[in-house]
């Protein structure tokens, strides 16, 4: 079974068209504390399930979107702008 990502411009394409950019994690406050930073450069959830991740189309329309992905099977559910 392929692993297949539908770009929300380009349509449905083989990973091996994009880059990863990991999971969406919400950005702290300028103001935030350096734990709070620290976490939200190095810490991950690292979900077994459903979760959304930031995905680039480096040989397509060289856009990033988010995409629903299912970590355990690789299955894509969802992919909009952000």
């Amino acid at each position: 079974m392929a692993f297949l990502i539908p770009c929300p411009n380009c349509g449905e394409r083989g990973v091996t068209e994009f880059r990863f950019g990991g999971e969406v994690n919400p950005r702290p406050a300028p103001s935030a504390s350096s734990d709070e930073w620290t976490s939200y450069f190095y810490r991950r959830g690292n979900t077994s399930g459903l979760q959304t991740e930031w995905w680039y189309h480096r040989y397509g329309c060289r856009k990033w979107f988010l995409a629903k992905r299912d970590t355990t099977t690789n299955q894509v559910t969802e992919t909009r702008w952000p």
